[in-house]
């Protein structure tokens, strides 16, 4: 059997015995996402050479806590990368620059993939919509069935064919129960509604995990990812969300006992850096340094962790220079760029975003996304903005010297974010995180050629109301992937609240749930 290692939350790797499910070691010393982000609790006992050395590496998407140059560049040469075909070709760009001359071979959607000659296989399961460039990875091996979630949303739908095409069983399912969302986190809340908003995320990003389970009933469930720390001074604040009972994430303590309340008859565990699961035989190895640290007791661990990377991290934000005079007309040209690449994309945002860039040179800036296009301008007071996004220079000045990309910044947590009326545009941030054609083309032809013909029906306050079954956002499969409650209904899987008196979205920018009483 091949070895197969997943780079990023919760790697999997399988080797020639045993599967082995490898909570992150955070393997990158230099700080990624600028030093922003870290998983945690580390494990620097590991043996990372052995770790890495493998024949396939599976690599989901382009988010910096899953493809890390830093791990691809020390894969042994041999090693084959394996990523998801996307509509857009940046995450294959990326992926081949950082690649050094390994191979990289694309995954077409649900095709399986031969790992060896004995009946071995991986396939790619992205997010519905092509807004999302994310993916879980099936592969079954030597028997067993392995399905990772990574930060794909997957429907039920999808979750339940992966296990029929894994054999009816699936040995371990592994899901994300805490987003990397700079939302509610980086907004400007009173701190009573940043509460109310974050235990809101929180606890439907548990329900999305919880529903998933139990339309697949694997044999073991495994919450991971999260919770993030911050260990540059810039971002240290941000810590807060690390807290146990308010927290915005949640960390696998919290996530696997709030899991198995609701589904106690549902195996669950989570694992730490170094833990290694043998499927065949169900026992549990657990590391000694890992099994010492404890999630409710951090404080004096996140201060010796940011010590020991401040030098690292300086490094990094070192290679960020602040901007020179002609920051305006950079900024400008670049807008200018992306309003030519998508006419769909301007009628679906609509609004003037104002964007104040800090630090010298800086300013406060208009764009304008309009149906019939884009203009950018020095802001007016007599301008109420939509949207307002504070963010250092240096860091936008990356962004214009294609040292970084806009949703690298935003989920590096370096912003500050207002947004009135609190609608989220979520084609405001796919045009800045895609900034190409074909990936905003994809979405278009997603959302304009669906067939809304099959429908449902659901009550609400002794009302019944005629819906189309899949969501118009993303296609999830609302007969079972929502709730009604207050007149409106929500879907889990990216948490859009639609009013079914009228089919409006109430919380986000999205196409009519066309919604009839019958």
């Amino acid at each position: 059997m091949p070895t197969v290692t997943f780079i990023g939350h919760a790697g999997v790797a399988v080797d020639a015995t045993a599967f082995h499910l490898l909570a992150d070691p955070w393997l990158d010393p230099s700080g990624a996402f600028l030093g922003a982000w870290h998983q945690y609790p580390r494990n620097d006992h590991l043996d990372v050479a052995a770790l890495l050395d493998a024949d396939w590496v599976a690599v989901s998407h382009e988010h910096l806590d899953h493809f890390d140059p830093w791990v691809i560049d020390r894969l042994p040469a041999r090693t084959r990368i394996l990523i998801p075909r996307y509509p857009g070709p940046a995450f294959r760009e990326r992926m081949l620059a950082a690649a050094g001359g390994r191979q990289v071979i694309e995954l077409t959607a649900w095709e399986k993939f031969p790992l060896d000659n004995r009946g071995s296989w991986i396939t790619a399961i992205p997010e519905l919509s092509p807004m999302c460039h994310d993916a879980a990875f099936l592969i079954v091996a030597d028997g067993r069935g392995l399905l990772h979630c990574n930060d794909a949303r997957l429907t039920a739908a999808q979750a339940r064919r992966a296990k029929h095409l894994a054999g009816g069983r699936l040995d371990l399912m592994a899901l994300q129960t805490s987003g990397a969302s700079w939302h509610p986190i980086c907004y400007e809340y009173p701190s009573a509604e940043m509460a109310r908003v974050s235990m809101d995320k929180r606890v439907s990003k548990l329900r999305a995990a919880q529903r998933l389970v139990r339309q697949t009933a694997p044999e073991l469930a495994v919450p991971f990812a999260g919770p993030p720390c911050f260990l540059d001074a810039e971002v240290g604040h941000l810590n807060w969300v690390l807290d146990q009972r308010d927290g915005a994430f949640c960390d696998p303590d919290v996530s696997t006992a709030w899991l198995r309340e609701h589904l106690p008859r549902q195996r669950w565990d989570y694992f730490k850096p170094g833990d290694t699961l043998d499927l065949d035989t169900g026992e549990c190895t657990r590391d000694p340094v890992s099994a010492a640290f404890s999630f409710a007791d951090s404080a004096e661990y996140l201060d010796r962790y940011a010590a020991d990377r401040a030098s690292a991290i300086a490094e990094v934000v070192a290679t960020h220079p602040e901007p020179g005079p002609d920051l305006y007309e950079r900024f400008a040209a670049h807008f200018e760029y992306l309003g030519g690449l998508s006419d769909y994309f301007l009628r679906q945002i609509a609004m003037v975003v104002r964007f104040e860039v800090t630090g010298p040179n800086g300013g406060v800036w208009d764009v304008d996304f309009r149906p019939d296009g884009l203009t950018v301008s020095k802001a007016s007071p007599d301008v109420r903005p939509h949207y307002r996004i504070t963010a250092a220079g240096r860091w936008v000045n990356g962004i214009l010297a294609g040292r970084l990309a806009w949703e690298d910044l935003l989920i590096s947590f370096r912003v500050s974010l207002y947004r009135d009326p609190d609608v989220y545009n979520d084609y405001l941030v796919g045009l800045l995180k895609h900034a190409n054609a074909p990936a905003l083309m994809a979405v278009e032809a997603y959302e304009t050629e669906r067939d809304e013909s099959e429908r449902i029906t659901v009550e609400s306050g002794g009302v019944r109301y005629d819906i189309p079954r899949y969501c118009p956002h993303a296609g999830e499969d609302l007969s079972v992937g929502a709730v009604v409650r207050d007149g409106r209904i929500h879907c889990l899987a990216h948490n859009f609240a639609f009013d079914l008196s009228t089919g409006e979205c109430v919380n986000a920018r999205a196409a009519n749930l066309t919604s009839e009483r019958c």
